[in-house]
């Protein structure tokens, strides 16, 4: 057997063992003390009190026998760290791609790293199964083929980052004005801005588990000494809806200048009703021209064919006959 083949098919069956590692420490929940610090986007607990050069109080001074005993799931974290370099080394991009992650629901700490390394090693382990996979092929099919199946591995952890962020943005979209409303009316009844929240999340368990998920957080926040004006805008940066941004300015300026924040609510309501009307009919608009395409491509020639399809066959069913009959 071709030795390349065997090499490439190691190399290949390698990237895709640490693909799989990859993937399997990103969908990790990791330890119960770190919870908190994923749900808001933060550090774990232990991080923020630990300064990073700090030994491990429980296993010696230098820390070597900690860093022998730390689990695995630590040192899939290093490995993560060192193969996302190969995505993204620069530190903007990387709290742009830590926002990304957050608002589509990842809310490990880790989940940028590991999202970069999953992309790396998609794209290694790709490359090189197309190498294992066309081996005989001549060397122009071997190159495309090979590039075709890197970009496809170094590209699909992002559509499927994507999906998930345009599904729980649209599943917060649709639940937003009927929450809205709900914390209107528990404004107006006497309520608390924070018991207001915490009443709406509750109701809204079972209806739209997403957006209550995010109201609670920002009731566990406040419960943990957080400002209100502070948690609500994580509760924005966790979603990056422009309307739930409006909300929390709305409260953020109501509690500043002591208006009322019943009627700030009421007023802000009406205007994400009507942006939500807007949207659909925005929706609605956009239909005609879709179909106007599909009916070009698909019904329209379908149409043509059986309009003119038994004329065309009566015209040749008497013309050839005819034709023939008066040639010399």
């Amino acid at each position: 057997m071709d030795p390349l083949f065997l090499a490439g098919a190691a190399l290949a069956a390698l990237a895709a063992v640490g693909l799989g590692a990859a993937a399997w420490s990103l969908l990790q929940e990791g330890r119960a003390s770190d919870r908190l610090g994923r749900l808001v986007g933060g550090e774990p607990d232990g991080d923020r009190t630990r300064p990073p050069d700090a030994p491990d109080a429980a296993h010696g001074v230098d820390g070597s026998e900690g860093r022998a005993r730390r689990p695995a799931a630590a040192s899939l974290d290093d490995l993560a760290a060192a193969a996302s370099r190969l995505a993204v080394s620069d530190d903007e991009q990387l709290a742009a791609l830590r926002r990304q992650l957050l608002q589509a629901g990842f809310r490990d700490r880790n989940a940028a790293e590991r999202y970069s390394a999953a992309r790396a090693l998609g794209a290694l382990t790709f490359g090189l199964l197309g190498v294992v996979v066309l081996p005989k092929t001549p060397l122009f099919v071997l190159a495309g083929g090979a590039l075709a199946l890197t970009a496809l591995g170094y590209y699909a952890p992002a559509l499927y980052v994507e999906s998930h962020l345009d599904a729980r943005r649209k599943a917060l979209l649709r639940a937003f004005p009927d929450a809205l409303d709900l914390l209107v009316s528990c404004v107006e009844a006497g309520l608390g801005v924070d018991a207001a929240l915490r009443r709406v999340a509750e109701e809204l368990a079972t209806a739209a588990p997403e957006l209550a998920r995010e109201l609670q957080l920002v009731t566990h926040e406040v419960n943990a000494g957080v400002p209100r004006g502070e948690a609500l805008r994580h509760l924005h940066d966790r979603t990056g809806i422009d309307d739930i941004g409006s909300l929390v300015n709305v409260l953020v300026q109501a509690e500043r200048f002591g208006t009322s924040v019943g009627r700030a609510l009421r007023t802000h309501a009406e205007h994400v009703r009507v942006r939500r009307m807007q949207r659909a009919e925005e929706a609605a608009a956009r239909v005609s021209p879709k179909l106007t395409v599909l009916l070009i491509l698909f019904i329209l020639p379908c149409l043509i064919v059986l309009l003119v399809g038994p004329a065309v066959l009566n015209v040749t069913r008497i013309l050839v006959p005819a034709t023939t009959t008066a040639a010399p």
